[in-house]
């Protein structure tokens, strides 16, 4: 099978994007050949069957270049694939949608997130199936929608023994966002400091919008009034190649994320061992109940409550089990493409 992916960006070294680089590579080793065409491209080492073309955002191009670049790539490669798998953007589906379909191309839509707008509902006409990690991660009712589970790289993400000197290390990871609630982890973090809890918080992740800046100052502010710079660390951006440095150094995993959807990096931790701590609904019915805090449940005095009673027994090994069986990326390729091929 020859497969042309459309993606946002191609970077290795994207610390929201980046993931998506290894993806590719499990790709190329079960397709013949493998062309992405992507927003903009950075760093990345790809199988000598794949190829890269980027609509040029990385160069400053114009947004009308963009589609211009779009449409010269889909038209001058269309013998050099078979199917089509957009992965996040059903704008791309939009755009190119009727000429596939005049090509004879399968389209395939990858998308988690609770969001349902009117580019996901016309990409939804076009497409053949759409692929999503959870009935949760996809809101728009349609008999086309599979769900497959995510792809976590488990021989990156495992456990690993650390000596912590008797400090319990909490982490959390993503997008600095006011979605994720990461204010609410540092006024718990000063609950827990006040309450003598010998451990500390690290946030892990930049921020990408003014508003996420904003944010993200707020925070600072609060940690420097109530003198918790010893006690919470906010890293910045993170490479992917680095990330599982501070997943190593983690005995807790915490997400208040409000977006709905199965967070990628909830799954990381759990493949790496760690006890998790969360309030997204989408893990309603996959942790168990000393895991969950309810749905969007972010009282501070209740979560800085359930940090001390986890903090004091061993993380349960079936959360890895779990991903293993249901979210790794060595099986969800093959899962995929042999989809597409029928």
């Amino acid at each position: 099978m020859k497969i042309l992916i459309v993606t946002q960006k191609v970077d290795s070294q994207d610390p929201i994007l980046g993931f998506f680089h290894q993806w590719i590579v499990e790709f190329a080793k079960y397709c013949e050949s493998v062309t992405v065409i992507c927003l903009e491209r950075g760093e990345y080492i790809l199988p000598t069957n794949t190829s890269v073309l980027s609509l040029g955002k990385e160069s400053g191009v114009s947004r009308i270049k963009y589609v211009l670049n779009f449409y010269k790539y889909i038209f001058k490669n269309r013998r050099n694939y078979d199917v089509v798998f957009v992965h996040m953007n059903p704008v791309y589906i939009i755009l190119g949608g009727l000429f596939w379909k005049m090509f004879r191309k399968k389209i395939f839509l990858w998308y988690t997130h609770k969001n349902v707008d009117l580019k996901l509902k016309m990409a939804e006409k076009f497409v053949d199936k759409i692929f999503t990690a959870s009935t949760e991660s996809f809101r728009l009712v349609s008999k086309k929608v599979i769900v497959v589970g995510h792809g976590i790289d488990i021989l990156k993400f495992s456990p690993m023994a650390h000596e912590n000197n008797g400090v319990y290390t909490i982490i959390s990871v993503g997008r600095i966002s006011k979605t994720k609630k990461q204010y609410d982890m540092v006024l718990t973090a000063k609950i827990l400091k006040d309450q003598g809890f010998r451990g500390r918080l690290i946030l892990v992740g930049g921020t990408i919008t003014e508003a996420d800046f904003v944010y993200e100052k707020k925070i600072k502010e609060y940690i420097v009034d109530n003198k918790l710079e010893d006690y919470v660390i906010l890293t910045g951006p993170i490479s992917p190649n680095d990330i599982t440095l501070w997943y190593e150094k983690a005995d807790m995993f915490i997400n208040l994320s409000e977006t709905g959807s199965m967070d990628k990096a909830i799954l990381e931790a759990m493949a790496s061992g760690l006890e998790i701590v969360t309030s997204n609904e989408a893990f309603k019915n996959i942790l168990p109940t000393d895991n969950f805090l309810g749905e969007n449940d972010v009282d501070i005095n209740k979560i800085a409550k359930k940090i001390t009673f986890l903090s004091e027994r061993a993380p349960d090994a079936k959360l890895r089990e779990y991903i293993i069986k249901n979210h790794n990326l060595s099986t969800l390729l093959p899962k995929l493409i042999e989809i597409m091929e029928k």
